[in-house]
């Protein structure tokens, strides 16, 4: 398979390995990317292997929880421009489509969409989400939503006016369950956790870390006994889960604690924990980047 320099791009800003070894490395795995990082991580020339797909679409998150905590909803919708995701009718539409999926017990998008609309009842949810398009000119996307219930308390976070939310499930009724809940959630918004508690990670997954991080300790220490490999490999799969797993991360309002400690700390048990939901703008989507005076230039030029 021919590597493009695409393909070598891509891969240099998905691990920030060097030019050169991304592109030899393609060519041993010919052109599979994926298997191009695990390599690359293997060989520890992969500073980090990032998610798939840059984070480029502009747009909001918005979360909403019922008055008394035991429902909560959350919901992306995208836009093309951050011009827009300012724009007031935007910030309006994407607040009447939070509190719609509040609600009313909606399962995905497409039955979000079939909905009447809370302002009026002859449209639907989709109708006016053609119509915001038609007004504000750029192409908007009812993207994904989440709606949970629950019989404890749900606490949630958002930074950045709306780039990144976090819903958190605790498992109390506690008065303090909603402050702690609230710190819990600005936690998994800035740290961006994958699991609660390491117990929750799949042994296949904990296995193909190993693999991995054992490859990396063999090329690091050549030579090194086998049962001296495996308990680095072992020190370091262990650190890693920590880092991926949200009780076991050092608390970021005090990180001489864990997550565990602290919630343990104010209410009597870490397992309050129950569940999370992190939404952040445009996760996940590559969006085509274009030089701002040249799309000017070719707007311009075609009036």
């Amino acid at each position: 398979m021919a590597i493009t320099a695409a393909m070598v791009k891509e891969l240099r800003e998905r691990t920030g390995a060097g030019m050169m070894d991304c592109k030899s490395v393609l060519n041993e795995v010919d052109g599979n990317i994926e298997k191009a990082i695990e390599v690359l991580r293997e060989k520890g020339l992969a500073k980090a292997a990032k998610k798939a797909g840059r984070v480029a679409a502009e747009g909001l998150v918005k979360e909403m929880i019922s008055a008394d905590h035991k429902t909560a909803a959350l919901v992306e919708i995208n836009s093309e421009t951050d011009f827009v995701a300012k724009n007031e009718q935007f910030i309006t539409f994407v607040n009447q489509v939070a509190e719609m999926v509040l609600n009313n017990e909606v399962a995905d998008v497409e039955a979000l969409k079939a909905l009447p609309w809370c302002e009026d009842a002859s449209k639907t949810v989709g109708d006016v989400l053609t119509e915001k398009i038609a007004t504000i000119g750029e192409n908007l996307t009812l993207r994904r939503i989440a709606r949970m219930t629950t019989d404890g308390t749900f606490a949630a976070y958002t930074h950045g006016g709306g780039k990144i939310i976090a819903v958190v499930e605790m498992g109390s009724t506690d008065e303090k369950a909603l402050e702690v809940g609230r710190n819990v959630a600005m936690q998994v918004a800035a740290v961006n956790p994958e699991f609660i508690r390491t117990a929750d990670v799949s042994a296949e997954k904990q296995e193909k870390e190993k693999e991995i991080l054992m490859h990396q300790a063999i090329n690091e220490n050549p030579g090194k006994p086998e049962n001296i490999i495996e308990k680095m490999v072992i020190g370091r799969l262990n650190k890693q889960l920590k880092e991926i797993c949200l009780l076991e991360q050092e608390y970021v309002k005090d990180p001489d604690l864990t997550v565990a400690k602290y919630v343990t700390a104010e209410l009597g048990n870490a397992d309050a924990v129950r569940a999370f939901v992190r939404f952040e703008t445009g996760e996940g989507i590559e969006k085509v980047e274009e030089n701002f005076a040249e799309e000017v230039a070719k707007q311009m030029a075609g009036n």
